[in-house]
């Protein structure tokens, strides 16, 4: 009676995977974006270094004033006339000074203006010199600064501190390829570690660059209105060191290619001022 009965066939499961005869396209990957507060190791050293050294303001006030004497930059240490004065570090401090006032600074104020401005134009030094051109290169321009206040301040017995002077000259280095194609500061940027290594405008290149002329104008607009305005800065009101700064401007935009270890751009080689605009559509 029951072996008579009929079977019905079983029901098909619907597999989503196999409803369609083609599988679909493959998206192209997503490329990784870098974070946006991602720095160099260099560039992370030397800012820790200069918060590590302005911990110094929790010395006794006796102590705190005896370091800016022995490392801040005191024109007046030079001085050879009949009314020198002796001052702490001796013969040696003569020669330290030129590097080691850059790492001292008056106050938090003082020390943030200078890292804000350090960030962008300091980081792309740093991946493009590596860390030891990049240490060298903060030392060399800090001395040209030096040396610019030394000859404009000659009998100064103020000391001179902050890391201006350097930072002006990372700011003219940086301006060397900055704006060339694929640069950090054009408008088709690779990522960061890419847009440190582009080749960089020759001096003459750079100079007739529109926006090289158009930053260069900005810049020492501004440390002249700082100078001849006597402005200070700071909750102490220190004055800003302007020679300082252009000396460390100068020295950055002219020794540039002695630090520089990236192959220069050919004559016809694209920058931002003409071929970059044409990318943007």
């Amino acid at each position: 009676m029951g072996r008579n009965r009929s079977q019905e066939p079983p029901a098909e499961v619907f597999d989503p995977l196999e409803s369609s005869s083609e599988s679909p396209p493959e998206l192209p990957p997503v490329p990784p974006r870098e974070p946006i507060l991602t720095l160099p190791g260099a560039l992370t050293a030397y800012v820790l270094l200069l918060g590590i050294i302005h911990l110094r303001v929790l010395l006794p006030p006796d102590l705190e004033n005896w370091t800016i004497d022995v490392f801040g930059f005191i024109p007046k240490r030079y001085d050879s006339t009949l009314l020198a004065i002796e001052f702490p570090g001796g013969d040696g401090a003569k020669v330290w000074t030129f590097v080691t006032y850059s790492l001292l600074h008056a106050n938090l104020s003082h020390i943030g203006f200078n890292v804000l401005w350090l960030l962008p134009f300091g980081s792309a030094l740093a991946r493009r010199f590596g860390a030891v051109r990049f240490f060298v290169f903060m030392a060399v321009t800090a001395a040209a600064g030096a040396l610019a206040h030394l000859v404009t301040h000659e009998h100064a017995v103020a000391p001179m501190i902050g890391a201006s002077a350097s930072v002006s000259g990372t700011m003219a280095a940086a301006i060397r390829f900055a704006f060339v194609r694929g640069s950090f500061l054009s408008f088709s940027r690779g990522d960061a570690a890419a847009a440190a290594q582009v080749p960089a405008l020759s001096l003459m290149r750079a100079l007739r660059d529109r926006r090289v002329l158009g930053f260069l104008g900005i810049w020492f607009g501004v440390n002249i209105i700082f100078g001849v305005g006597s402005i200070a800065i700071g909750a102490d009101g220190a004055s800003v060191a302007w020679q300082a700064h252009i000396g460390g401007f100068l020295a950055g935009l002219l020794l540039f290619s002695l630090f520089d270890p990236v192959p220069r751009a050919a004559p016809h080689a694209a920058d931002a001022s003409h071929d970059d605009r044409s990318d943007r559509s």
